[in-house]
């Protein structure tokens, strides 16, 4: 399998190269050099502490962006049983960027709805990168309706780096799709839980976003817009993402205290794709805990809830409008002349 190393993480590959060139010495000359691997060893786990616990917010982005990361299918695969994928929007074609259908979570049946990327470029083609079409968004809401029909919990999984932005989606009218899943989802009388498990992308993740609960995966990212995308509009130059990354506020931990989200999920040392069945587990873990909560809630109450959680969202301030031309005078109050026949 190929090695794919970003560049904050060359000083952990040098060491393992070498941990591994130790031990294959030591095998293949049949000498002792435990010492030495062992020195190495430790050197190794505290590099790994060092970089992974002082991330910076363009790192942690490009952690999310990770071609090894687990997607919602491989997630699915460890946490989940019985998955139905149900097709197509019933107006113009099934988009394949957005996956969803009907599976159990333990005894639990959900609906479960997200975005799917591809690991080589023929599944990436097929996948659209991620980003979906306008019939991925009504796919998703055709779903969401099917699941409140049913009385069945939703569970939408984001990672996208945004909609499909091209010529057939605005002729299919991709803000039109966008905007009424964000509308309908506020009134959906079943409980909806998010997880950004990679990029959070712009209204392109809101589309499935509105939810009761929004969890995030802490190498995950949810921003109004790419760090690349700010920086070329702010800065005028795409090379500035890593300062547009920090001034985005884009991390989970950044989300959790802006009430953005509501739970931070671990991630193992070096992130999600260095261990997916412990990642999956922590993910089981936070879904299963959060759907109970939920569950509990009485309709009227969980839609309240759901009103009140995203009214309070962002800080905002008021300002009066200022008067513009010249104040209206009183008109006269004319009393006509007493008459005189």
């Amino acid at each position: 399998m190929k090695i794919y190393t970003l560049e904050f993480e060359k000083p952990i590959t040098e060491l393992e190269q070498t941990l591994e060139a130790l031990r294959g010495q030591a095998a293949e000359q049949k000498i002792d050099l435990s010492a030495q691997i062992h020195a190495i060893e430790e050197k190794l786990e505290a590099t790994k502490k060092e970089i992974f616990t002082n991330l910076t917010p363009w790192q942690r982005v490009q952690l999310a962006r990770h071609p090894k990361r687990p997607y919602m299918l491989d997630y699915l695969q460890r946490i989940a049983t019985n998955f139905i994928e149900l097709h197509g929007d019933r107006r113009f074609a099934d988009d394949h960027a957005i996956v969803g259908g009907l599976t159990e979570i333990d005894d639990r049946r959900v609906m479960v709805i997200g975005q799917q990327k591809g690991r080589d470029t023929k599944e990436n083609l097929m996948r659209n990168f991620g980003s979906p079409h306008p019939e991925g968004y009504r796919k998703a809401l055709r779903l969401m309706q099917l699941a409140e029909k049913f009385d069945v919990p939703v569970i939408c999984f984001i990672d996208t780096p945004g909609a499909y932005p091209g010529v057939g989606a605005e002729e299919r009218h991709i803000a039109e799709a966008i905007a009424v899943n964000l509308r309908e989802m506020m009134t959906l009388k079943t409980p909806l839980l998010a997880v950004v498990i990679g990029e959070g992308g712009s209204g392109g993740a809101l589309g499935i976003g509105v939810c009761d609960r929004v969890l995030i995966l802490e190498n995950a990212y949810y921003s109004v817009i790419s760090p690349e995308g700010c920086a070329a509009i702010l800065w005028k130059d795409r090379a500035n993402a890593a300062q547009a990354a920090a001034a985005l506020k884009l991390t989970a931990k950044d989300l959790l205290e802006l009430d953005v989200v509501d739970e931070v999920i671990p991630e193992p040392l070096g992130g999600a794709h260095k261990d997916y069945d412990e990642t999956a587990a922590s993910l089981k873990k936070a879904i299963l805990k959060n759907l109970d909560k939920l569950w509990e809630m009485k309709t009227s109450d969980l839609l309240e809830a759901r009103y009140k959680k995203y009214r309070r969202m962002g800080v905002f301030t008021r300002v009066e409008p200022k008067k513009r031309g010249r104040a209206k005078k009183d008109a006269a109050v004319v009393t006509p002349a007493p008459s005189t026949a």
